[in-house]
């Protein structure tokens, strides 16, 4: 490859937009949430926000040097009403350059500095935030595709056995071993599973179109979802200690690591407010000529002696500004308390949002648990209800409401099986630990 063509190449390579990656063929948990933290809207509005905070921090550290202008000025005079000697209408011109320095404040230019950086710090924070939210959004959306798609197969298996209740009452209706209200019942029965099957179908499609969204892709986007073995200790796994969990989560939370900072911003915005009440000196230059039309002189000569130089310190102190002073400092304090109580409401939120999890999560295993036993107990009524049926041994009710038994303990066990892997997998993202589905 010769020298032109790696140039093309190279080129080509830097210019393709970050939306024109290949999409992954399958998407598991893992895959979903690195490929929402590159596309997502608002995590890469989030970084706009953080470069604008750089920007930011630039202009601050650039009022420490001095600014230079430019200044050119054409007039046109006129004079109607002249009497004496000279000319009614002259052209001037004025020429210059000028500079000035803060030299003193009351430190505020410095203080600034200082508080730029810690803004841009809390947009850093923002933007993990931004992050941190998504995979939670992701990880329940995840979690709610994995309990429909097994629900599905639930339900499939329910109304393919309903079917062939069904048909099975009807051979028994010709033999004379049941009447035609009890088929009736198991039509119905057999349109209710269908429902089921329907609804779970339409769930399904609901959160994979949100996941779509999440991802930011096109409807027309297909997603193959990889469905996990878990096994049963994943979903019994113990849980840490609440309160190890809650230490780790405020040093790690990146809303909590935002809200700190914001509390020593409003201190150096106390500190910068009462900057006003100190005199403000600045060094001051400039440099000019002029011209004007109908001097004796030519244009260069006047250029040359109109020629000035100026240097100059000028001090403002201030005595008396309409309690501008006094009021900024006021209100500087009240944000000082403000971020204060801040903090302390993200904390409380932080530690009511870990309670839910926590708890939700030991409800779920408690009722997995439950709901497993309760499950096989149906399971084997269920088959004997359903053998003494096919012998004309027990009515069709009787057999209905075994296998209606059956199927919600079934659904409660599913249930309770995604709740607990998904609070479980909450609590890992709030400790800053990584996802354990693969």
């Amino acid at each position: 490859m010769n020298i032109r063509t790696f140039i093309v190449v190279f080129l080509i390579s830097i210019t393709i937009p970050a939306w024109a990656q290949e999409k992954p063929g399958k998407w598991d948990l893992v895959t979903c949430i690195n490929y929402a933290l590159a596309n997502n809207i608002q995590i890469q509005k989030s970084k706009i926000n953080l470069q604008q905070s750089d920007i930011n921090l630039q202009l601050a550290k650039a009022q420490l040097y001095p600014d230079l202008y430019a200044s050119v000025g054409q007039n046109f005079i006129n004079r109607p009403f002249l009497v004496t000697d000279g000319e009614a209408n002259t052209y001037r011109g004025n020429y210059g350059i000028s500079s000035s320095l803060t030299l003193f404040n009351g430190g505020i230019l410095q203080k600034n500095i200082k508080q730029q950086k810690l803004l841009g710090e809390m947009s850093n924070y923002a933007t993990l935030a931004a992050e941190k939210n998504i995979e939670m959004a992701i990880l329940q959306i995840y979690m709610q595709i994995l309990y429909a798609t097994e629900a599905i197969k639930v339900n499939k298996e329910t109304v393919k056995t309903s079917q062939y209740q069904r048909d099975r009452g009807e051979a028994l209706l010709q033999a004379g071993s049941i009447s035609k209200v009890e088929l009736a019942q198991l039509e119905a029965q057999l349109s209710s599973n269908e429902f089921l099957l329907v609804n779970a179908e339409n769930t399904l499609s609901l959160a994979r179109l949100r996941l779509k969204q999440l991802l930011e892709l096109k409807l027309d986007d297909e997603i193959d979802i990889v469905i996990p073995q878990i096994e049963e200790q994943e979903i019994l796994k113990p849980l840490a200690d609440l309160a190890s969990i809650y230490r780790i989560s405020l040093d790690v939370m990146p809303q909590l690591k935002s809200s700190r900072l914001n509390a020593d911003v409003t201190k150096i915005g106390t500190e910068m407010a009462k900057g006003g009440y100190y005199p403000k000196v600045s060094l001051n230059a400039s440099a000019g000529t002029s011209h004007i039309s109908g001097n004796y002189l030519s244009f260069e000569d006047q250029l040359r002696d109109n020629f000035n130089e100026g240097v100059g310190v000028t001090v403002n102190i201030p005595i008396f500004t309409n309690r501008r002073n006094k009021s900024a400092v006021e209100t500087a304090r009240l944000n000082e308390k403000t971020a204060q109580l801040d903090l302390q409401e993200a904390e409380k939120n932080l530690l009511a949002e870990l309670e839910t999890v926590y708890q939700d999560a030991l409800t779920a295993q408690s009722q997995y648990v439950s709901a497993t036993e309760n499950v096989k107990a149906l399971q084997v009524s269920y088959d004997l209800f359903e053998q003494q049926f096919n012998l004309g041994m027990k009515n069709t009710l009787d057999m209905l409401t075994a296998k209606s038994n059956l199927l919600a303990a079934m659904q409660n066990q599913l249930q309770a099986k995604y709740m607990s892997i998904m609070n479980a997998q909450l609590l890992n993202l709030y400790q800053d630990l990584p996802i354990e589905i693969k």
